[in-house]
Order: C-alpha cells, then sequence, then structure tokens
C-alpha cells in the first residue's frame, strides 16, 4: 500500500498548527470585540445582539482570504457557538421558575399549535403555489420556518427585564414548543422523504409511525430521566461540594451537568438548547442556587455572544447573490406565518399589544432552522438545492437582524427611555 512521502507530513502538521494558531488568534478577538460590544450597548440602551451578528457576518466575509479559515469547516467556532446557546437557554431554566412556567403551559400550548400550523402553513403556500418550488423542497422550507431561535429571543426579553413576567414565561414555553415540534417535525420529514421521492402510502404511513412513536417515547425518558435527577441526585450532589468547600466551583459543577443534559438531549435526536433548559430547570429548585449566579455570569458573558456570531457565519457571499423576488417573499411568508400565528390565539390570554410582542418575539429563526437545511441539503439537490439553501439562511439572518431592532423598544417601559433625560 502506497503511503504519503515522510516530507509532505511536517507540511501537513504545519498547516493545522498554523490554522489552530489563527483560530486561537480568532477567537481572542471576538472574546474582546464581544464585551467592548456589551458594554458599549448598555451604555447606548441598545441591544448587543446585533453586534454579534455583524461581527460573525464579518468573520464570514473574510473567510475567502488566506489569513482567516473557513470559520464554517473547522469545529472551534462552531463548538464555541454551541456552547453559546447551552450556556444562554441553560441560564434562563436556572432563573426560571417551573411551577409558573407550568401554570403559564395551558395558555402557551394553544398559542404554540396555532403558531406552528401558521407558519409552517403559510411558508409552505408561499413556497409551492407563489414560489413555484417543488413538494419536497417547499416541505424542508416549511419545517425550517416552524422552529423559533429561542436564544435571540430570551436574549432581548432578559435584557428588557422583562423574562420572569407571565409575558415572559409564556415566550419561553411557546419558543420551547416550538424547538420540540420542528425537531419533531424534522425527524418525520427524513423519514418521509425518500418515500415521497418515491411514493407509497403504505409504507410513508408506517415509516412515520414508527418515527412519531420513538421520538415521543425518546422525549418522556428524556423528561422523566431530568425529573429523577432533580427529586434525587441535585441537591445531594451540590451538598456534597458545599461540603468540600468547592464554593463557586459548585457553579462550575452544575454548568458541566448542563453541557452534560444538553449533549444527551442532542444525541437523542433533539436540540442541546432544549437539553440546557431541562438542565437549568433540574437545578432552579435549589435553594443554594441564587448564590451561584455571580460565578456564572461571567461565563455566560464569555460564552453567549458566540452562539450569534455563529450565526453571522452562516450568511455566506452565496446567499447574499441569491437575493431576489422568491427571497423577499419568502421573507413575507416567515414574518406573517409567526406573526398572525401567535397573535390570533394569544389574544384572548395578552391582549392586542402582548399578543403582538409575542408574536413578533418568535419570528427569528436560526439553529434549528439552519440545522433542517443544513442536513436537507446533504441529502441532494432532489431535498433541498444549494440555492434553496441560501434563500433560507439569508432570511434566517434578516430575521435575526431586525427583530431585535423592533422588538427591544416595544419591550423597554418609556420611563426607562426617559429616565436618563431627565436626570441630567
Amino acid at each position: 500500500m502506497d503511503t504519503p512521502p515522510t516530507s509532505s507530513r511536517p507540511h501537513t502538521a504545519h498547516a493545522m498548527r498554523h490554522t489552530l494558531l489563527v483560530n486561537t488568534l480568532l477567537v481572542g478577538a471576538v472574546i474582546v470585540s464581544t464585551i467592548a460590544m456589551r458594554y458599549s450597548a448598555e451604555r447606548a440602551r441598545i441591544s448587543p445582539v446585533l453586534g454579534y451578528f455583524v461581527l460573525g457576518v464579518g468573520l464570514r466575509a473574510a473567510a475567502p482570504y488566506e489569513l482567516v479559515p473557513l470559520l464554517t469547516e473547522q469545529q472551534v467556532f462552531p463548538f464555541l457557538a454551541d456552547l453559546g446557546v447551552i450556556v444562554l437557554l441553560f441560564r434562563v431554566g436556572l432563573e426560571g421558575d417551573l411551577g409558573h412556567l407550568l401554570d403559564q403551559l395551558p395558555e402557551a400550548s394553544w398559542i404554540g399549535v396555532g403558531n406552528v400550523l401558521s407558519s409552517g402553513g403559510v411558508a409552505f403556500g408561499a413556497a409551492v403555489f407563489l414560489i413555484g418550488w417543488p413538494l419536497l423542497p417547499s416541505l424542508f422550507v416549511a419545517t425550517a420556518l416552524t422552529a423559533t431561535s429561542v436564544g435571540v429571543s430570551v436574549a432581548i426579553w432578559e435584557e428588557a427585564g422583562r423574562l420572569n413576567t407571565p409575558e415572559g414565561s409564556t415566550l419561553v414555553d411557546v419558543a420551547e414548543l416550538d424547538d420540540l415540534t420542528g425537531v419533531l417535525l424534522m425527524a418525520l420529514l427524513f423519514a418521509a422523504a425518500p418515500l415521497l421521492r418515491e411514493p407509497g402510502t403504505g409504507a410513508l404511513l408506517s415509516s412515520l409511525g414508527a418515527v412519531l412513536g420513538t421520538m415521543v417515547l425518546k422525549l418522556i425518558l428524556f423528561g422523566g430521566t431530568c425529573l429523577l435527577f432533580a427529586w434525587y441526585v441535585e441537591r445531594p450532589m451540590t451538598a456534597l461540594f458545599d461540603r468540600l468547600h468547592a464554593g463557586r466551583g459548585t457553579m462550575l459543577v452544575m454548568l458541566g451537568v448542563g453541557i452534560i443534559v444538553a449533549a444527551i438531549a442532542g444525541l437523542l435526536g433533539f436540540s442541546t438548547a432544549i437539553g440546557a433548559f431541562f438542565a437549568g430547570l433540574i437545578f432552579s429548585r435549589d435553594p443554594h442556587t441564587t448564590e451561584y449566579m455571580d460565578a456564572f455570569r461571567p461565563l455566560h458573558d464569555l460564552l453567549a455572544p458566540f452562539f450569534f456570531v455563529g450565526i453571522g457565519l452562516h450568511l455566506t457571499p452565496e446567499a447574499l447573490g441569491a437575493v431576489g423576488g422568491a427571497t423577499v417573499l419568502l421573507l413575507a411568508a416567515a414574518l406573517l406565518g409567526k406573526v398572525a400565528g401567535a397573535y390570533v390565539p394569544a389574544l384572548p390570554f395578552l391582549g392586542s399589544s402582548g399578543a403582538l410582542v409575542l408574536g413578533l418575539s418568535l419570528v427569528p429563526r436560526a439553529e434549528i432552522a439552519l440545522v433542517i437545511m443544513q442536513r436537507g441539503l446533504e441529502l441532494g439537490r432532489w431535498a433541498v438545492p444549494p440555492s434553496i439553501f441560501a434563500q433560507v439562511v439569508l432570511i434566517s439572518a434578516v430575521t435575526v437582524l431586525v427583530t431585535p431592532l423592533v422588538l427591544r423598544p416595544l419591550l423597554t417601559p418609556p420611563s426607562m427611555v426617559s429616565a436618563p433625560e431627565s436626570s441630567g
């Protein structure tokens, strides 16, 4: 068997080392930049999320140059982006009130059903009847656009100090249900896609039934295991580390468990965001949790921005070149489907202004939508052609970019905006 010349091995090792060092340099630059953006945004009373996203877009634009590795193909930034969404949702669960969330669940479920049906239905109708795309790509697009980017929405509400209100609890419940539904629909679609390519109704129904049953069983087992951990393991574990005088190290152990739970959720076919939220709820019952939050906030500030930078990294030049009438129509469908789908069922519970704010909060699409489209692209052009993939990436970018600009003024009371002026 032929082996590569030994002279090429040092060259390959040198190239890998060079790439690693450049990535390390970029990570350091991103950390410094995001911290500066965060504190500058706080002084200007605007959301730093937009700056994080633009930073990711800039890094992607620089990727073709030899000095900057193709970041989305290297694992450094995608890994940090995954840690970012885990930390973000872990904090939401950690600061959440499980009883409050359960109280909001009945109305959140009603809103979630309307939201998913509307967003998926409007997107599918626009893709098939207005744009004229084939059935399977249209199904992938519709499935991708059902899922909300819970990380983006939660960050905006948290900055406005509204996350722990009844409306904030409803948002978290609806967004998590969106994610769960999006993951379930993705599993069903991947089971159905090969059969829809070569139709066979009997095989299709049996395959979908098997996938649905498996996913529901996994969800029950996952949720049940988290519940048992919260009842029987969590407090003895944290008490043990307290007796070892771990201090703030106890918070690191809790975060480590959160990362493990999030990874298990991902391995089971759910999103890491869902797993991280569940993990946060596990520890939210502990009366000593608030004592550890001072140790957690620097980790949150360090890692959470990478999630938004990672979204920007998906915006390729090909996506910008794909802008056209079809993109505009699909973007309009993406906006209308979420806003109307949440507004109508939420109206009796939240009133007109509350229902509108909730609908706008559900507009961002990011991690799950991109995963669905990426996996469809990997199946082949018959499932997701590259041009359609690029358009959905662009739509995802626009929803993430615009939503903070529109939503933050609606969530910030006028007194908070005018306070600095009156005090001077």
